[in-house]
């Protein structure tokens, strides 16, 4: 569907995206994920033809469109900051791209209504944008980009300016409305859980360059490095028997039984479903998320989490003490 194939970018004397590779299976959402600058704007751009790459090659359905411009492509984008224009109303919004199309003014018509009723706002049509929520002005900017029919959707950290429920509602919104359609999805983000929640794959990049591409199960379960573990989360380096153990605060339990490590709780918090322990140990301080409630002061033992397969393969969670 999607073939990108070492494309770079030099803006003056610096490389931002390195040798970028990525391939797409239709139907397929892949979240870019990184720290700011890191260079995925900038790929999503040369994706969208908003900059022109200075080497290498992106096809689409087997068609070169390296040097296509953006309104050439049949590729649509959605911008962080929505892009919408005031003097129209929400109709004419999400029906702008269709008036430089080939299509009958009845044809635009029923694709303007079709694509407010995928987001639920048909009955707002005649409404002036800066009378809409935060919310209701993404999910015009979501019908706006369904609205011409693209064989591709680009998404530059739409919920960046929105609340942290509004962000998980459109989230979901956004992947139901990505199955009915069955549209290929490229999604920029720098927060780790949007990137779990919504991608079928995650391109992890550093300094322009994907330094892990997978599930967010893999990514996850079984990091290439301490970078990208780290990346996922506080992680704990924790010493046992001659390894040095790189462990995420969920991945340790208390036990009943003498653990691999023991202490003393000094510093709890309360998170909801579960509570974040520190625990003072002869290994150091330890992070520990567990459901019980265990007073300051107690002492406790600690093991890794086994029984399930990917815990019980540590390989890429430890290295040989020096």
């Amino acid at each position: 569907m999607l073939k990108i194939q070492k494309i770079n970018k030099f803006f003056g004397e610096k490389q931002v995206v390195c040798n970028f590779d990525l391939e797409m299976e239709r139907g397929e959402i892949v979240c870019l994920l990184g720290e700011s600058g890191c260079g995925k704007t900038t790929t999503l751009q040369m994706i969208g033809g908003f900059l022109s790459p200075d080497s290498g090659k992106i096809e689409l359905n087997g068609l070169d469109i390296t040097r296509q411009l953006a309104e050439e492509r049949e590729i649509a984008t959605v911008f962080q900051s929505y892009a919408l224009f005031p003097h129209m109303n929400v109709f004419e919004n999400v029906s702008y791209g269709l008036r430089f199309r080939k299509l009958s003014k009845a044809d635009r018509l029923e694709r303007g209504k079709k694509a407010l009723e995928l987001v639920g706002l048909l009955e707002f049509s005649h409404v002036r944008i800066q009378d809409l929520s935060g919310g209701q002005q993404q999910r015009v900017a979501f019908a706006r980009a369904v609205c011409i029919e693209p064989k591709l959707l680009l998404l530059d950290e739409p919920f960046s300016n929105l609340d942290a429920n509004l962000r998980r509602r459109l989230r979901k919104d956004l992947k139901q409305l990505q199955r009915r359609l069955g549209i290929n999805m490229i999604f920029v983000t720098h927060d780790q859980e949007e990137a779990m929640a919504l991608g079928d794959r995650i391109a992890l990049m550093r300094e322009g360059r994907i330094v892990q591409i997978g599930t967010p199960q893999e990514i996850y379960r079984h990091p290439k490095d301490l970078w990208v573990k780290e990346f996922f989360g506080q992680v704990n380096q924790l010493y046992w028997q001659d390894k040095v153990h790189y462990l995420y605060p969920e991945e340790l339990c208390f036990v009943d039984e003498e653990g691999m490590w023991q202490g003393r709780v000094v510093e709890k918090e309360f998170h909801g479903a579960s509570w974040e322990y520190l625990v003072d140990t002869e290994a150091g301080e330890i992070v520990i998320c567990e459901n019980a409630d265990v007073e300051i002061g107690s002492f406790v033992c600690i093991n890794q989490k086994l029984g399930r397969e990917e815990n019980e393969n540590i390989e890429c969670h430890s290295t040989e003490a020096k």
